[in-house]
């Protein structure tokens, strides 16, 4: 699942540098699409990494994805979430 996981991973991370979006232009939802799907598949290599789960990199993870899942979800107020990963952890 890994090595499925990491060619996926390298397909939707080409996809999103080739998309040349930026913010405020119309194609830039899309582009954050592929950003969030490249962090969930960072997530999912987190999670079944041989040797374990590492709290830091499953903390960094989870963070990565609230900040970019905030602009499709405004209402859920993920920034209080973020600030909760990384209390008493800096």
């Amino acid at each position: 699942m890994l090595a499925q996981s990491r060619l996926f991973h390298d397909r939707v991370e080409q996809e999103y540098l080739n998309n040349p979006a930026a913010k405020g232009d119309d194609d830039w939802q899309e582009k954050q699409r592929l950003l969030l799907a490249d962090m969930a598949l960072h997530l999912f290599q987190t999670a079944l990494r041989p040797g374990g789960l590492r709290p830091d990199k499953l903390r960094n993870n989870i963070y990565a994805i609230l900040t970019i899942a905030d602009q499709f979800l405004p209402e859920a107020d993920l920034a209080t979430a973020k600030e909760k990963l990384f209390n008493n952890q800096r």
